[in-house]
């Protein structure tokens, strides 16, 4: 496995988000032993960057990860998140970014991590009501603390990055990043390479829709939040199925998988991403580990950056608000 650099951290080039074991589709939370087989297969396959968050569950997915990494905890370079959990107020799922909540929060992450610090801590989405001067120099106090090692954003935007970074240094932003979420390209990623800050990008196989096998929404239970995603119902769906057969005639091409074509084009877009797919099966792990020694052609990456945008939003209307694009 190769390795990169997000700020001063060395991870691999490839990473593993976990939220899938515990949170948001089909499934989610039903197979402990196969998420922790997970886990240890990725780090077996020279995974080092593993990315979860306290809204995850909510708590149950730190609490998987930190059983799973009982005794490896010197083989990780461990991301969680903080802020979608107003501790002294709503709870879950209400944004609060205030040096108060972080404290509380951290105190929390590190208890259910079985930790003593966290490698990466991201702000999980920027608070409108905290100034994002305040939130950083809050993370920056835990730095100087030892409980935390680098500060991270999640779907920040071009202002509220260079604001951050002029109060502690931010070593990684976490956003989403497909061939059919490419919005970044424009507005943030200069913003990161200009200050040497790296990029993890969430979901790099568009919630599953890149691999290929879904071809309906049938399947998805109830709680999938998928059934909510713009992008998966009607019209919206009929038409990224082209994307996906596109994808797939690469993937033919290349003779690899759909999931391993999407990967490779991310990585090739720059030697400062790291990209986070999520799994809780043992075989995805490996399929998408493998990606990194996959190598697109010239005219094979020029033909997937010139397939058309997805229809449809990436999020609903209130998720959406949550994003600085």
């Amino acid at each position: 496995m190769q390795h990169i650099k997000l700020g001063d951290l060395r991870v691999s080039r490839i990473g593993l988000g976990t939220m899938g074991m515990s949170h948001g589709y089909t499934d989610s939370g039903t197979d402990e032993a196969e998420s922790v087989r997970t886990l240890h297969r990725a780090l077996e396959l020279g995974v080092t960057l593993i990315d979860t968050a306290e809204i995850y569950g909510p708590y149950a997915n730190e609490e998987l990860v930190g059983r799973a990494l009982k005794g490896r905890r010197d083989q990780v370079v461990l991301a969680t998140k903080f802020g979608m959990v107003a501790h002294s107020g709503p709870g879950p799922w209400n944004l609060d970014s205030s040096p108060a909540n972080i404290r509380t929060a951290v105190e929390g992450s590190l208890e259910r991590l079985g930790t003593d610090y966290i490698d990466l801590y991201y702000q999980h989405r920027v608070d409108p009501d905290t100034p994002i001067e305040e939130t950083a120099g809050a993370v920056a106090e835990l730095i100087t603390q030892g409980k935390v090692r680098a500060f991270g954003l999640s779907e920040a935007g071009p202002d509220t990055i260079r604001r951050a970074h002029a109060v502690h240094p931010v070593a990684a932003v976490q956003s989403e990043y497909s061939l059919w979420t490419r919005g970044l390209e424009e507005r943030v990623l200069p913003v990161l390479r200009d200050l040497n800050i790296g990029l993890a990008p969430f979901s790099p196989l568009g919630h599953g829709f890149l691999t290929g096998t879904i071809r309906s929404t049938e399947d998805f239970a109830e709680g999938d939040f998928r059934h909510g995603n713009p992008r998966f119902s009607g019209e919206n769906f009929r038409r990224n199925l082209r994307i996906a057969d596109e994808v797939q005639a690469v993937a033919e091409e290349a003779d690899v998988t759909a999931a391993q074509v999407a990967l490779a084009w991310l990585l090739a877009q720059g030697d400062d991403i790291a990209p986070i797919p999520g799994t809780k099966r043992v075989h995805r792990v490996e399929e998408n580990t493998a990606a990194d020694r996959v190598r697109l052609t010239t005219e094979q990456i020029d033909k997937l950056s010139s397939l058309p945008a997805a229809a449809g939003e990436t999020h609903p209307e209130g998720a959406r608000q949550m994003l600085e694009r």
